[in-house]
Order: C-alpha cells, then structure tokens, then sequence
C-alpha cells in the first residue's frame, strides 16, 4: 500500500498548505487592514473604524475559506473515520455560521440578498434606451 501512504502524505501536504493560506490570509488582512486605516487615521477622513472592520472581516472571511478547505481535505483523504467527519461537520457548521454573520457585519445584508440597487441597474441594461424629445 505505497500508492495509498504517498497519497495521505500528499493530501497532508496539502491541507497543511491550505491552512498556512488561510493563516496568512489573515496575519496579511491585518497588516494590510491598519496600514490603509493609518492615513484616514491621520487625515481624519471617513469612517475609520467602519473601514477597518470591513477589510479585517474581509480577509477573515477570506482566511476561514481556505482553513475550511484544509479541513476538508485533511479529514476526507488523510483521515476519513466517522469521529473525524463529525467533528468536520460541526467545524464547518461553525465556520460557516461566522462567514454569514461576518458577511452580515460588512455588507449590512444576507450573502444571498441582492445588493442595493442591483435589480435596478440589471432592469434599466435589459430595457432598449428611449429616444427623449
């Protein structure tokens, strides 16, 4: 059985690389998030906590895919016993219920709520132009 212990070697590899992303995601939105709120800071322009939390929920969001993803491949290729897919499930229940109340926090709607004035602007491109007089 070579084949199959290269192969959980491999899928390990693989989820460890899945998580680092998702590790870095984060450490990065962080970083990248205080570095875009020091000048509205210093220039006291806009809402500055308002703008750091929406690119800190971003990359948070942003990192939980990719460790959601790492968890998923480490559980159904390296250890795939029952214990291990329920504890994934609850993991991703839970991942999953911070992304939509991340989601929330950022946009002020549901992920599958239209965005304001989209259905507007997608009914004015089907409707061929006027001719005004």
């Amino acid at each position: 059985m070579l084949i199959d212990e290269q192969f959980r070697e491999w899928a390990s590899l693989a989820a460890n690389v899945l998580e680092g992303v998702g590790i870095v995601a984060v450490l990065v939105g962080v970083l990248v998030s205080a570095a875009l709120a020091v000048p509205n800071l210093v220039r006291r322009s806009g809402d500055v906590f308002e703008s750091l939390r929406r690119h800190l929920g971003r990359s948070i969001l942003l990192g939980l895919e990719f460790l959601v993803a790492g968890d998923i491949v480490r559980t159904v290729a390296v250890e795939p016993t029952l214990e291990n897919v329920g504890v994934l499930a609850i993991i991703v229940l839970v991942r999953t219920g911070l992304s939509f109340v991340l989601e929330l926090e950022i946009t002020g709607r549901w992920p599958w709520q239209a965005k304001p004035g989209h259905d507007a602007v997608r009914d004015a491109q089907r409707e061929p132009s006027r001719p005004t007089d």
